[in-house]
């Protein structure tokens, strides 16, 4: 039983490693909290299931199931980039000057708006997504690990390292890490920082949008106001981790679904929601830059 709430844990717990990513890069450049971040991974979860039913209409599915997942997540991915890109210029841009306050409350405005509009052109019940494809699973002396586990951890292992490769070794990455440290000067030695702000929430939009396709396939179930808790697991996810850490974003995850899996097996499942919450205020009193933040001497 132990081993199969590590497999669980780690499961969940990839999926809100991916959406805490998207926190901590937005607050690495700008130090703001895009609470709207949790509804791009609900977006990315409709999105899913809109383009997935739309292949299997014309019938793709049935001739090329990998092909239309494939097709699926590309359309899934672009618009959700698109959308994380437009509220950038539109929400947050005019208000990079403006006090800390005023994008928050943007950010909350955003997120308010997205929960409406998808429950009133999707419907407020819970939508079904099923892929039969990968409902099987593969069993080793009781554990059983199914493939749409193995899907979901191999995909996020593959997108993980393929962002900290991405931010460590290429010119645009190591532009956005200098914005990160210091926009005025990284904008006086030429970064563009429009650019590298607005690719930040790109980035981070399609990661919550895979993110969402994920849930959506491993539970088979959505609804519009499934990104308000995702997005508070992750925000945690985030914070535990070291906010503003990349590598503190992808631990806090797996930290977080871990405690999550095993609070429910072991203590009971109705609180399951309660107990990173719970782990995050320890951390907090104990380690408050988090698992692998960096520790920020007071300024006198």
């Amino acid at each position: 039983m132990f081993l199969q709430q590590v497999i669980n844990g780690l499961t969940i717990g990839s999926v809100y490693s991916l959406i805490a990513l998207g926190y901590t890069m937005v607050y690495g450049i700008l130090e703001f909290i895009n609470f709207a971040h949790g509804e791009i991974y609900m977006l990315g979860a409709y999105l899913g299931i809109i383009f997935l039913a739309f292949f299997t209409t014309i019938g793709l599915t049935t001739t090329d199931l990998y092909l239309s997942l494939l097709l699926t997540a590309l359309l899934t991915i672009g618009f959700c980039g698109l959308y994380g890109y437009f509220i950038e210029r539109l929400a947050y841009k005019p208000l990079r000057m403006a006090p800390r306050l005023s994008p928050l409350i943007s950010a909350i405005g955003i997120s308010i708006f997205l929960q409406n509009f998808v429950m009133l052109t999707q419907g407020a019940t819970d939508l079904v997504f099923r892929i039969g494809a990968l409902d099987g699973a593969i069993v080793i002396k009781g554990l059983q690990i199914t493939y749409f586990q193995i899907a979901i951890l191999m995909s996020s292992l593959a997108i993980m390292i393929g962002l900290s490769l991405f931010i460590n070794k290429t010119p645009i990455g190591k532009a956005m890490k200098a914005t990160a440290q210091d926009k005025i000067m990284a904008s006086l030695l030429g970064v563009n920082i429009d650019m590298v702000i607005a690719l930040t929430f790109v980035i981070g939009a399609a990661l919550a949008a895979v993110a969402g396709m994920m849930v959506a396939g491993y539970y088979g179930l959505v609804n519009y106001h499934i990104g308000y808790l995702a997005g508070l697991k992750a925000f945690t996810a985030a914070v535990l981790g070291g906010i503003g850490s990349i590598p503190g974003a992808m631990v806090g995850g797996l930290v977080v679904g871990l405690i999550e899996s095993f609070g429910a097996a072991y203590i009971s499942s109705d609180y399951k929601d309660v107990y990173a919450f719970l782990m995050l205020i320890l951390i907090l009193l104990l380690r408050p830059q988090g698992i692998l933040g960096a520790k920020v001497e007071d300024k006198v």
